[in-house]
Parts: C-alpha cells; sequence; structure tokens
C-alpha cells in the first residue's frame, strides 16, 4: 500500500527494475543444488553490511554462518550470491571440482576441527563414475559437467598406478621376464599373473575404490606368477599338479583291485608255435629302413642305423629314449595298466600290418593271420629308463583279419607274479578284428608262461591261445556273419566293475556287451569252451563308420562317437532316443577325453578341414556353452591323439612324422582367452624322410623319389629323428625345435605323390603311474620310439608315486603263508 503512493518510475528506472529483477531471476535458477535453501544466518560485526537492496522494498541480508579461521570458496560464493553483488554465476564445472578436491559447501559434515571431509566425497564420486561404465553399454562422451573430474580422476589412477607399481617392484618376479603378463593402463588393473582363463569373467576397474577393490580381490583365484623349476610359467603347470592329485583320487573311487575272477590265463589253452607254423603270422619286414637320430644339445655321430625284426637299440644314458622295429606298419596300439606303485614291468600291445604296401578295405568284412605283438619295455621311471633292452614278450597269433583297435581293462585284471593260479594273470585284452568281432584274451606274464613251457622247445615267442570270450552284434538266432561290418574302436567301462564293453562299426553301430551275463539270450557257451556274447543294447549313432569311441570317466553314463559323417556326439545312455549334442565339424579320427573336462579333444583329417582350422581342437560337451579351443595347429592329418591325465597334456601325430604335446589350461572355465597357447606345445620329435645314395645322405627333401612302393622308396631314402631335450623347458620359445616347430606350422609342404614313410598313426601315453611321463608312438616304417616327458614331472606326482608304493607294498606283499591278494579280495556282486 505504501508502494502505491509513490511516485511513478521513470523509463529509465523502469528499464533498471527489469534488468535488475532479469538478474535475480537468473541467479536463483543457477544457483548451485548443494546450496542451502533456508537464509543464512546474521553476519557478525566486521564482515560488512548487505547492499544494493531492491527498490520495491528492502530484502533482508543472508549472513554465512559463524566459523573460525579461512572460508572456504563455496562460503565466499554464497556470501557473494547473497549480497546480490555484480559477479559470474557459479559453473557447475567449478562446483563439481570443490566437490571433487573435498571442499564442502554450506551443510556438509565436516570434522571435529572444522575441516570438511574429503575422503567420502572422492569415494562417492569414483563409485557413481564406476556404476555409470558399468551401466552403459556403448561409450559416449562425457557431458560438460562431467569432464571436470578428469584430472581429479587422474590424479587418483596415477596414485594406485604408482602403488601397484611399487608393490611389483618389490615382488620377487622379474619385471622384464613377466613384462607380457602385465595387462596394459588401458585394461583392468587387477594384474593377476594366472590364466586369463582363471580370472573372473568380470574383472574390476582400474579406478573402482579400495573397499571394492579388496572385495574383489577375496573372490578372485590365487595369483600365480613367476616359473617353475621346469621352465615354463607356473600358471601352465598349475592346471598339471591339479590334475594328478584329482586323478589319483578319483582312480581310488573307481579301480577295482581284482575283476573277471573266471576269465584267468589256463595253461592248456596256450600252444608255442614252431618257425614254420608262425612264418604266415609274422611280418614280412625282417629289416627296418635306414634311420637316424638327432638329439637337441647332443653331438652325433651321424650313424645310420638298421635293426633286425623284433629287435631294439639300447636306452640311451641321457635322454632315456629306445627304439624297435616291429616289421610293419603300426595301426593299434595300447599300454598294459598296472597298479599304482606296483614299480612292474610296463608292457605296450600293438599291431602291424604285415608287408609296407599292404591295404585293407573298409567297406566289407574279411579274415586271415594277424599277430599281436606284447614288448616289453622294463620298469620305467620318471627320472631313469629301463636298465635292460627292450625286448618282445610274445606274440598272439589270431585268424580275425587285421586289427584296428585294441583296448585293455582299466584296473582289476592285474595280479602279482607267484599267485597261487598255475599263471599269474597280466590283463584282459579286447582286440577289434576286420571280420567284424570282438575277441577277449586274458594275457599271463611273460616269466608264467615261460616257466609252464619250459617243456616246449625254447626260443619260440609265437603262441596260439584260445580266446575267453568272442563278442558279436545280432543275437543268437541269427547264426551268419555281422551285417553290422567292421569294428574300428572299443572303449572300456571306466569305472568298476568295468562289465560293460562299447564298440563302434561299419554301418554307424554302436554296440555295447555286458560282459559277465548269464542270460540265455545274450551268452552263449562254445564247445571249445570260450563264450559268444550278445550285446544288451545297440543304437544307430552315426550314418557312416563309428572312427573312435570314448567312455566319460569321471561318469559311466556319457559316452561320445566320433563317425564318418563328421559328427562328433554326446550320448547319455539312458536317453539314447537322441544325443545330448551332436556338432558337425571335420572328419574326426581320434578323440581323447581327459578326466576332469566336460569335453573331448579332437584329431582330424585336414580334408575337411577350413584354411587355417586344421588340427587339434577342443570341443565342449554342451553344458557349458564354450566355443572349441584351438589347442595346435596342423598342416596334414592327424592320425592319432592321447591324453594323459596325470600330466593334463595330449600328445598327437601326424602324417608329417612330428609328434607334438600341448598342455592344456583349466578347461572347466571358459578357455577363450588363454595366455600364450604357443608356450603350451612343443615338438617331442620330428620324423624327416630324406634321400640317401650309396655313399650316405645327399641332397634334400626335393630329390625324394615319387613313388609308393616301399622298395624303391627304402632304397633311396632314410629317416632322420630330432629329438627334443625334454629334461628341462627353460628358453623353450628361443631354441630350435620349437622355432623349426612354428616355421613347420606355418609354411610346411605335404607330398602326396609318395609314400609317406615318416607318417605316424599311433601315440599312446601311459596311463600307469610308475611311467605316467612316457609315451610311445609309432607309424608307417613300422619303428616304434618310446620317451619319457621327464620335464613336466611335478614334485605332487612324485609325492603320489611314493605313496601308492607305501600302499601297494602293504597290499600285495604279504608272508608266504597268507592267502594271495586275489582269494581275500571282495569279488564283484553279479
Amino acid at each position: 500500500l505504501a508502494d502505491l503512493d509513490a511516485p511513478a518510475p521513470s523509463e529509465e528506472g523502469v528499464e533498471a527494475t527489469k534488468s535488475q529483477k532479469k538478474t535475480v531471476r537468473n541467479q536463483k535458477t543457477k544457483r548451485s543444488p548443494r546450496a542451502p535453501s533456508s537464509p543464512a544466518p546474521e553476519e557478525p560485526e566486521g564482515h560488512g553490511e548487505p547492499s544494493g537492496a531492491a527498490e520495491n522494498g528492502p530484502v533482508p541480508p543472508l549472513k554465512a554462518p559463524r566459523k573460525r579461521g579461512r572460508k572456504s570458496k563455496a562460503e565466499m560464493l554464497l556470501l557473494k550470491l547473497s549480497q546480490g553483488l555484480e559477479c559470474p554465476t557459479p559453473d557447475p564445472i567449478c562446483m563439481q571440482k570443490m566437490l571433487g578436491s573435498g571442499e564442502a559447501p554450506e551443510g556438509l559434515e565436516t570434522a571435529p576441527a572444522g575441516r570438511p571431509k574429503r575422503r567420502a566425497a572422492k569415494v562417492a564420486l569414483l563409485y557413481l563414475q564406476e556404476l555409470a561404465e558399468e551401466l552403459t553399454s556403448v561409450y559416449q562422451p562425457p557431458a560438460p559437467t562431467e569432464g571436470a573430474q578428469e584430472p581429479e580422476l587422474e590424479r587418483v589412477q596415477k596414485k594406485h598406478r604408482s602403488r601397484r607399481k611399487k608393490e611389483e617392484e618389490t615382488d620377487g618376479d622379474d619385471p622384464v621376464r613377466d613384462a607380457d603378463f602385465v595387462p596394459s593402463e588401458e585394461v583392468l588393473l587387477q594384474a593377476e599373473e594366472e590364466e586369463g582363463s582363471d580370472a573372473p569373467l568380470s574383472e574390476v576397474s582400474e579406478s573402482e575404490p579400495e573397499a571394492l577393490r579388496g572385495h574383489s580381490a577375496k573372490i578372485s583365484k590365487p595369483q600365480c606368477r613367476g616359473l617353475a623349476p621346469n621352465g615354463f610359467h607356473n600358471s601352465i603347470m598349475a592346471p598339471v599338479e591339479k590334475c594328478s592329485s584329482l586323478t589319483c583320487s578319483v582312480r581310488d573311487q573307481n579301480y577295482s583291485r581284482w575283476e573277471f575272477p573266471d576269465w584267468i590265463p589256463l595253461v592248456h589253452k596256450w600252444t608255442c608255435l614252431s618257425e614254420s607254423e608262425a612264418a604266415p603270422y609274422l611280418p614280412a619286414e625282417e629289416k627296418s629302413p635306414l634311420f637316424l637320430i638327432h638329439r637337441e644339445g647332443i653331438e652325433e655321430d651321424g650313424a645310420l642305423y638298421r635293426i633286425n625284426r623284433f629287435n631294439s637299440l639300447q636306452p640311451h644314458e641321457e635322454r632315456l629314449d629306445v627304439s624297435f622295429f616291429v616289421g610293419g606298419p603300426v595301426w593299434a596300439m595300447e599300454w598294459c595298466p598296472s597298479p599304482e606303485g606296483s614299480a612292474a614291468s610296463q608292457y605296450v600291445a600293438l599291431y602291424c600290418h604285415k608287408s609296407m604296401d599292404e591295404t585293407h578295405s573298409v567297406a566289407g568284412l574279411h579274415g586271415g593271420p594277424a599277430l599281436l605283438q606284447l614288448w616289453s619295455l622294463g620298469t620305467l621311471q620318471q627320472e631313469e629308463g629301463s636298465a635292460n633292452k627292450v625286448g618282445l614278450a610274445y606274440g598272439v597269433a589270431a585268424d580275425h583279419g587285421c586289427v584296428w583297435d585294441m583296448k585293455f581293462c582299466p584296473s582289476g585284471a592285474w595280479e602279482p607274479q607267484g599267485s597261487m593260479t598255475c599263471m599269474s594273470r597280466l590283463g584282459l585284452l579286447a582286440v577289434a578284428f576286420s571280420d567284424g568281432k570282438v575277441v577277449l584274451y586274458s594275457l599271463p606274464h611273460p616269466e608264467a608262461l615261460q616257466t609252464c613251457k619250459r617243456t616246449q622247445v625254447k626260443g619260440r615267442k609265437s603262441c596260439a591261445v584260445q580266446c575267453i570270450a568272442t563278442l558279436q552284434v545280432g543275437s543268437i538266432q541269427a547264426g551268419n556273419a555281422s551285417e553290422c561290418g567292421q569294428c574300428f574302436s572299443l572303449s572300456w567301462m571306466p569305472a568298476k566293475p568295468h562289465h560293460h564293453l562299447a564298440a563302434g562299426f561299419y554301418d554307424g553301430t554302436v554296440a555295447i556287451w555286458n560282459l559277465p551275463t548269464k542270460s540265455l539270450l545274450q551268452c552263449v557257451r562254445q564247445p571249445d569252451g570260450s563264450l559268444k556274447l550278445y550285446p544288451f543294447r545297440c543304437f544307430l549313432a552315426h550314418d557312416h563308420a563309428v572312427r573312435s569311441i570314448e567312455w566319460c570317466k569321471a561318469n559311466s553314463n556319457f559316452l561320445v562317437t566320433a563317425g564318418n559323417d563328421r559328427k562328433i556326439k554326446f550320448w547319455d545312455l539312458r536317453r539314447l532316443y537322441e544325443p545330448i549334442n551332436s556338432i558337425k565339424r571335420f572328419l574326426s579320427t581320434e578323440v581323447a577325453w581327459l578326466l576332469p573336462y566336460n569335453g573331448v579333444t579332437v584329431a582330424q583329417d585336414n580334408c575337411y578341414a577350413s584354411y587355417g582350422l586344421c588340427g587339434i581342437h577342443y570341443i565342449d560337451a554342451g553344458y557349458l556353452g564354450f566355443k572349441a579351443y584351438f589347442v595346435a595347429p596342423r598342416k596334414g592329418t592327424v592320425w592319432s591323439i592321447s591324453g594323459s591325465d596325470w600330466l593334463n597334456t595330449v600328445a598327437a601325430g601326424d602324417i608329417t612324422g612330428e609328434l607334438v604335446a600341448a598342455v592344456l589350461p583349466d578347461l572347466a572355465v571358459n578357455p577363450l582367452n588363454i595366455k600364450r597357447p604357443s608356450e603350451r606345445r612343443f615338438p617331442v620329435y620330428k620324423a624327416d624322410l630324406l634321400p640317401c645314395g650309396p655313399a650316405g645322405p645327399e641332397g634334400g627333401e626335393q630329390a625324394l623319389p615319387k613313388t609308393r612302393l616301399y622298395s624303391e622308396m627304402v632304397t633311396k631314402t632314410y629317416i632322420r629323428f630330432r629329438d627334443t631335450d625334454l629334461r628341462s623347458f627353460k628358453n623353450f620359445p628361443s631354441r630350435e625345435p620349437m622355432r623349426r616347430m612354428h616355421t613347420q606350422e606355418v609354411k610346411a609342404e605335404l607330398s602326396l605323390d609318395r609314400l609317406q614313410l615318416e607318417s605316424l598313426h599311433k601315440v599312446r601315453f601311459s596311463p600307469n603311474l610308475d611311467s605316467h611321463g612316457w609315451l610311445v608312438s609309432g607309424g608307417q616304417a613300422g619303428i616304434v620310439r618310446a620317451h619319457c616327458l621327464v620335464g613336466l614331472a611335478s614334485g605332487v606326482g612324485h609325492q603320489l608315486l611314493l605313496e601308492s608304493r607305501a600302499r601297494f607294498s602293504s597290499l600285495y606283499r604279504d608272508p608266504p603263508d597268507s592267502p594271495s591278494p586275489m582269494e581275500h579280495s571282495p569279488l564283484p556282486a553279479e
């Protein structure tokens, strides 16, 4: 009402009033949200009086709060705003900068000394930034209000980097040596020196608050830094030690001491053959091709070797490798299992074709003479080879055609010598023949066989034996030959009581037998006392031949098959109406299912492989949904692959004559980000076919004769074996075998217009703890070689071996008056 009596303002006064109101309105809209909404208390005397009152009426001045000491920037800014001074509008960037620096504006909590708390604001800003980065799927440029955070964040990040750098410098590892293990600054600063697959799927950001980073460190896996004594990185050797302990514990649960007590070797069923009687069964080649051995780090004299049939070279003193000639191309081979800690002689059963140029049709059934060879390698240890010369123990003559596969019963078939039976049993061997039959043999110890047959002519190595059982597909109502074709692969049930045996046939059928069955529909006793067994379960697994079949070692309900239809199928034997997973890839030749993993390692033919993808792959069964892991590239067909549960390692032999081993990572987690995959694989040896003239080796590989006849090839060529020093892997990437292997993987050429005399057809790791570091391989030349991977030995494996020997001594080495272990062992129930 008082303003109504006031004189009307002039035009200049009106304009000034409008501009003043506009300024006050802008100040109100641009005021920081952190400023207090209520007016501040009165300012004490000595701090100046407010000025610039509005013309429409006096405005009560806003007072800053009473505080001791110097005012902060936020207080001064609020004071100027309350006084209505002509000062620039506070920029949100400045406010953010003040908040980032920890200076608390009006109303924020302060310390007892009057100083604002900085840590909470800083941690809150960093935490909000981390949440924004995690929730934003696509990176977007920061807004102007966020740009002011960068200097503060960079300062915090540099602080964390310098702290991390000091911690790494105090660590015992060499930073230069482990430079490739440290993540870049762009990646998260977790710096966890273990496999990328071992790291969590979502890692912590570099600028994460220390509280959250400490929590993440608790849930992450332990770090695996530095080098192992063998030269490999600890991250490579950690899964090896883990698998050794796991294998020992699983075998204690799933392996048996004594199985199939009725199937023991009897003396009257074994007959030693004379030379004339054994001649049709023996391989045709009496002398091996010329070959030369170059061992890494050892100066060789360059002498060429040619050994006679069934003879061997003396084991090397340092490298422990042995070589022997079997007489023909090797196509089937298997180690004989023995109990852990038995320290018994190790045996290898194998089959070779009768001649180097012999071919076999896989379409129809055919029989003929064949010889199964059992070779004694002596007592093999991890750090010492056989003291005696390797030799042929005996051979088993058969008339069922060529052999495509053979498998020993995993456990319960070995008994110590000197038991109360006439001939102590060495093992139960199942053999797949080309006439469509699977034959079971009960093999005795060679010493027991020689003792029982000492009245016959000495020096006879070939024997005719009556088999224990013959397994056929069909039924007792069908007396004709099987219509399923030849049998190409076998697999025993890995868990006790090992009563089931599975086989894959030419037409894609998989048959499973119950070996101790008493059913009249599945078991028929023959006039000679042997058994004829029929399967209790058959199903069509593939559209073509089943090339490989393998049982899951962790659970006997699961089976994997690989066929010529290029499919790999995983089966649950409780639901056979469809496979668990079916993967169509390349033409698979053999699969290996290691104990701790949910998938198989596959060897393949390169005829269907894409460029750059030929080689060895690990394929998940489908439960975890992992993509295929590329274990090792190969330029030619990989004929055989074998895995060692003790060493977590696979070995493969290919058509180029190279035997490669690869230490697998922990495949229980996603293997997409595996570090250093090329450092995990290494060559065991490489076989090269080189021309040889009358005066000795000459020329290069280009001068090889273009022929596929062995008689012409053997007179003009020789094989050079280049062995790798496997005692240590120190500085391995820079050594000559590794450089040669990488060169072969990139530039190797394969000549298919000549006989591949250097080709490797079968590779097998020893399943026994006493010789778990040994690997045998053989191929087209008929030369079988055994190598010891000493460098992969671990302290866990050595400790397990000592414990197993003590356990074996207490179980089997009883006083003479005590009963045999076979007699007091619990027998499986029917």
